[in-house]
């Protein structure tokens, strides 16, 4: 035959908000308030509670620390490619004379709102150059 042990009934007062999520949780899940407050209460309690929180902590700042190394190789990727740009115009693009210039210096307002729409219409579209890259480097290699 089996002892069983009596629980022991406490009494504790709760914000109002806290009863109402507790509530909501313990409905959620078709359990007993009780239950999930005694739950509660044993994992608070667990010497193992502060293990767990910072397994947690660790997973997240991982998270961070692989968004943020994505984050520099994306950067990286657009110094390269505006460098390229850069010296490949300046390698295939002759000076002007000063006439031309003039002319020149006179519609790079027009180019430039011509730029900035397309560069908008580009970003709504979602397309990112750097899954182009890959997308292209990954046909080149097969």
């Amino acid at each position: 035959m089996t002892t069983s042990r009596k629980k022991t009934k406490i009494s504790v007062y709760l914000d109002p908000e806290v009863m109402q999520m507790l509530a909501d949780f313990a409905a959620r899940r078709d359990r007993s308030q009780s239950m999930v407050a005694e739950a509660a209460i044993a994992s608070f309690l667990s010497p193992d509670d502060a293990e767990r929180r910072e397994a947690v902590l660790a997973r997240r700042l991982d998270h961070i620390d692989r968004r943020i190394t994505r984050l520099e190789r994306d950067v990286g990727i657009s110094v390269e490619s505006l460098a390229v740009f850069i010296r490949f115009w300046l390698a295939t693009t002759p000076a002007l004379p000063e006439p031309a210039a003039k002319a020149a210096r006179a519609k790079a307002g027009e180019r430039y709102e011509a730029f900035i729409s397309a560069l908008g219409r580009r970003l709504a579209q979602g397309a990112k150059l750097r899954q182009e890259v890959s997308e292209d480097v990954e046909d080149e290699e097969t």
